[in-house]
């Protein structure tokens, strides 16, 4: 019988997790703004200096709500990567903002400072980082570029729970930031996000969009003696059920991250000679990151593909990541002419990924090990 390929990422959720849903469905509550999903938010906001921490379902809704509270007026631009979800991007669109895609760093794979300073105009309103794989994208810049020309810094930080830049936490430099709790982050709840609120005055309009556009938050809190319809918002308050699988991970997060550093490692200590002599690229090992992803950069697409298909003959799920955006049939009618992104298109032709998860295997890293140095190029 063939043994199961080593998947890709798999989902690790303990007894911890299991006796909080049992809590929760034994009261009988379900919707948002319980004991659990207060408990993550204060938790959440330890972790960001106290910063308010607005519990969502997604990223994606946590991104929305970002973009929603800047008011963009039409003809207003953001700043972006290619190279990042489509929700990066896609959340400032649905909120009328028109994206001017930005070339990435080939080491950080987050926006390149210099290029970002060199696309600002007097239309740009904002500048989106993502911090891809928990690897800080130099965001001291970004804050100085930001205060420089009066705009709002967003951080996509949901590869980045936990990260570091300098002395300061990923997340806090930017005015809003989001974080993921999707089954394939390192924390999770299986869907779900949160808004990080560092600067001041957009508590109070992000409680009224996340709550429909009604100022329930203040009835709740017993401010008002009624509720009313304020603004235009939608259902944004992530489900007790799932804050309460959440807590439990939040509760394990120092273990959680020890496990991924530790197999993160191995990786490297396992690759990096047979990497360097083929001339891959590899995270270097002075680089802060989350150990969200192991990823190595090989030298061209027809290599990617070899090695995506070796891997599958091996027995081991490894993948590729993000497609450019600027180049996608959405993406394309916001490419300015004759501008070019050669970072980003590299990165995606060529950037591969490995099973990392907590619950991997010794045996199962050790099969993908071998799998990958037995890779010829």
């Amino acid at each position: 019988m063939t043994p199961a390929p080593v998947p890709f990422n798999r989902a690790t959720f303990g007894s911890r997790e299991l006796e909080n849903v049992k809590k929760t469905l034994a009261l009988g509550i379900g919707s948002g703004n319980g004991a659990f999903c207060n408990a993550a938010e204060s938790v959440l906001s330890s972790m960001h200096g106290g910063s308010s921490v607005l519990l969502t379902p997604s990223c994606s809704s946590a991104l929305e709500m970002a973009a929603r509270l800047i008011r963009f007026e039409p003809g207003d631009e953001v700043i972006v990567p290619s190279y990042t979800s489509v929700t990066t991007v896609s959340a400032f669109v649905l909120n009328g903002a028109t994206p001017v895609f930005c070339d990435i760093d080939p080491l950080t794979l987050g926006l390149d400072p210099s290029k970002a300073r060199e696309l600002v105009t007097p239309k740009t309103r904002a500048i989106c980082l993502v911090h891809y794989a928990g690897v800080p994208a130099n965001p001291e810049a970004f804050r100085q570029l930001a205060d420089e020309y009066g705009l709002v810094l967003v951080e996509d930080n949901a590869h980045g729970l936990g990260g570091t830049s300098g002395d300061e936490v990923l997340g806090t430099f930017g005015d809003l930031s989001t974080l993921s709790f999707h089954e394939t982050k390192n924390v999770s709840c299986g869907e779900g996000g949160a808004l990080v609120i560092n600067a001041g005055g957009f508590l109070e309009p992000a409680q009224i969009l996340r709550e429909k556009g009604t100022d329930r938050t203040k009835f709740l809190n017993g401010r008002v003696d009624k509720y009313r319809w304020i603004d235009n918002g939608s259902s944004w308050v992530l489900s007790e059920i799932l804050a309460a699988i959440l807590s439990a991970q939040l509760h394990d997060f120092d273990s959680i991250m020890k496990t991924r550093r530790s197999l993160w490692e191995n990786y490297r200590e396992g690759i990096e000679d047979w990497a360097s002599s083929k001339g891959y690229q590899i995270l270097p090992p002075d680089m802060p990151h989350t150990a969200h992803l192991f990823y190595l950069i090989l030298n061209t697409e027809e290599e990617q593909q070899r090695f995506l298909r070796h891997m599958v003959a091996s027995g081991v799920t490894a993948v590729f990541h993000y497609q450019p955006l600027h180049l996608s049939p959405a993406g394309a009618r916001w490419l300015r002419d004759l501008q070019q992104l050669p970072v980003t298109e590299s990165v995606a032709k060529t950037l591969v990924r490995l099973p990392l998860y907590s619950s991997l295997q010794p045996l199962e890293q050790q099969k993908t090990l071998e799998a990958v140095c037995s890779f010829d190029s």
